[in-house]
């Protein structure tokens, strides 16, 4: 079976490497000379709409996915008029969309910041008088790891927001009080069987992810495990998918889904009896769903902008090397690192050996 992946990045390379076990083969559109994940398969370039590529694509593979969210949906609605395409195009059009991702939220009941939809300053200025500052004005679409966006904190901030985010169309939120973040990623069959990993807690640094360490036994598990269970049964969604919570007194604010899998669930690589990449391809494919459970303490650190020294971070115990294949740059994610240990005392003291020698560079 071939499985064809819009986009050629280092999460179509690792769901490649997940699918080689089960004798899955891949190709890969994407616009780029050699995108790191053509050394796993097949490799269309083009353009992520170009209709002759699209066509190539349906034409020579069984099933479609993609990789992130730039992805147009309507190229996603053109592959599932030939083949079956996952997740649905209509997911990908709300998580892609700020301002639908938050809505689709609330008409489920799932609680969200405050928020209010910006079309123009006068509407930017309405909406700061209503919720207050510090907020966080964002652009609806295409906004990642931090970018575009601007935090607003005086009246001075808000003052020209608007052209400065480039006067397209934007969402503004207000500061939440939060003790932290986590993630939940789940999984949903084609049949509807969903399976989720355990919760992840998460920590930033300059809007990029650095740490994800999966917790077995958070007290908000089945609240998170609800929440995306419900959106992936609005979406009929196939496929795995992320879910971005803040941890408040009052429960859990949801904050936003990736319709794909997700850096916050790289530790299930070596961390959990099926990993995120193996369940994702398995949903694609139409087969069965693999367990979802932790096997040991572990953690996912990222690589960004520059490498350590490799044989450093592997002469440490429980460490595991992945290389995405992707040149150096500030603020580029070009690898991870996973951790594991027998415990929590020993994957911490192990987590802290493996940040002295990372020497990220955000940008």
């Amino acid at each position: 079976m071939r499985i064809g992946i819009v986009g050629g990045g280092q999460l179509g390379r690792m769901l490649a490497q997940a699918g080689a076990p089960l004798n899955l083969r891949f190709t890969f559109l994407d616009p780029g000379d050699e995108p790191c994940a053509a050394v796993h398969g097949e490799h269309v370039r083009a353009d992520w709409q170009d209709a002759a590529a699209l066509e190539t694509l349906a034409a020579t593979c069984d099933a479609i996915t993609f990789e992130f969210e730039n992805v147009p949906a309507e190229a996603v609605e053109r592959l599932a008029e030939q083949r079956p395409a996952f997740p649905p195009a209509q997911a990908l059009a709300t998580a892609r969309d700020r301002w639908l991702e938050k809505s689709l939220f609330r008409s489920l009941d799932i609680a969200v910041p405050p928020i209010a939809r910006i079309d123009s300053q006068a509407d930017l200025d309405a909406a700061v008088a209503e919720i207050g500052l510090p907020a966080v004005i964002k652009t609806r679409t295409l906004g990642y790891d931090g970018k575009g966006q601007k935090v607003l904190r005086t009246p001075e901030d808000v003052a020209g927001a608007f052209d400065e985010l480039g006067g397209v169309p934007l969402i503004l939120e207000g500061f939440i009080d939060f003790d932290h973040e986590i993630s939940v990623i789940a999984v949903r069959a084609r049949d509807g069987e969903i399976r989720h990993w355990p919760v992840v807690r998460n920590e930033h640094r300059q809007g990029i992810l650095h740490c994800s360490v999966p917790q077995v036994s958070h007290p908000l598990q089945a609240q998170a495990e609800d929440y995306a269970s419900r959106v992936m049964n609005a979406l009929d969604y196939v496929g795995v998918m992320a879910f971005e919570f803040f941890v408040t007194a009052a429960g859990l604010l949801a904050n936003e889904i990736a319709p794909r899998v997700h850096n916050s669930g790289h530790w299930s690589i070596e961390g959990a009896v099926t990993s995120q990449f193996e369940n994702h391809v398995r949903a694609i494919a139409g087969l069965p769903l693999g367990e979802t459970a932790r096997l040991a303490p572990c953690a996912m650190l990222n690589v960004i902008g520059a490498f350590p020294e490799r044989d450093a971070v592997l002469a440490l115990p429980g460490t595991r090397w992945h290389d995405y294949g992707k040149a150096p740059r500030p603020g580029r994610k070009i690898g991870h690192i996973t951790v594991l240990a027998a415990d929590d005392e020993t994957l911490t003291q192990r987590i802290e050996a493996v940040e002295a020698l990372l020497v990220n560079e955000l940008g």
